[in-house]
């Protein structure tokens, strides 16, 4: 059994998108980001940079115990490993679908986040910084366009961890300032993700966790959300 601590956000869905194509069994921990669950110091034990998803694995390859692990792009390389699935295992298939999946944590999440954050969240619109992150979620937008212009899903012919990384960013794309149908290729590849059972069984988890899904964020949740430094991590 594999215990999820998660909230639906882009970074969550991708490890219920895992789990849910894998068919392992899991339990939902709910993590309040909005309430500040995310500084409770057992959860700190689990997940030190106080962010989720994180997992604990009660029963890991080789025993010894739960396993914990936290970064959503570890967690989906751990459980990539540990079914055997959604990645390949030869040489260059397997730097191939790491590669897109590190590009996703190292460029689209943060970028895309930002995006969100200036053009959603922030008090003061500063059209700079509005104009700079849209403009760059249109570069990375181009970027997955491209990629996919040959082939079927992220790392190649087979559906992935890679595409589990990239979907959730994709989903609030009218929010990030973008137009799909600009991007041919990515529209094709999101909508076929977007059908898969397994994709619509992670996001129906999302508002059994969090009735308010999908609402505007409450000026409290963006006090937890946005007011964060060192002090929060020492509870």
């Amino acid at each position: 059994m594999i215990d999820l601590y998660y909230w639906p956000t882009p970074n969550g869905h991708k490890v219920t998108m895992f789990l849910e194509e894998a068919g392992l069994p899991y339990t939902i921990k709910p993590v309040n980001i909005g309430k500040g669950d995310q500084f409770q110091a057992d959860f700190l034990k689990i997940a030190p940079n106080n962010r989720m998803p994180a997992i604990v694995d009660h029963d890991p390859t080789g025993g010894s115990g739960p396993l914990s692990l936290f970064e959503s792009g570890a967690i989906l390389l751990y459980l990539a490993e540990k079914t055997g699935r959604f990645l390949p295992t030869d040489l260059r298939g397997r730097a191939e679908a790491l590669q897109w999946l590190f590009w996703q944590m190292g460029g689209l999440g943060p970028m895309l986040g930002q995006n969100h954050h200036f053009s959603q969240y922030a008090p003061e619109k500063i059209p700079y910084a509005v104009t700079r992150y849209v403009n760059e979620t249109n570069r990375l937008y181009g970027v997955l366009d491209r990629r996919l212009a040959d082939r079927d899903f992220v790392a190649g012919a087979d559906y992935g961890i890679a595409d589990m990384a990239s979907y959730p960013w994709i989903v609030p794309w009218e929010k990030q300032g973008q137009n799909l149908d600009e991007h041919p290729n990515l529209k094709r590849w999101f909508l076929t993700v977007a059908e898969r059972a397994g994709t619509k069984a992670a996001y129906a988890r999302a508002p059994e966790v969090n009735p308010d899904f999908g609402k505007t964020m409450s000026e409290d949740a963006k006090k937890v959300m946005f007011g964060q430094n060192a002090g929060n991590t020492r509870r």
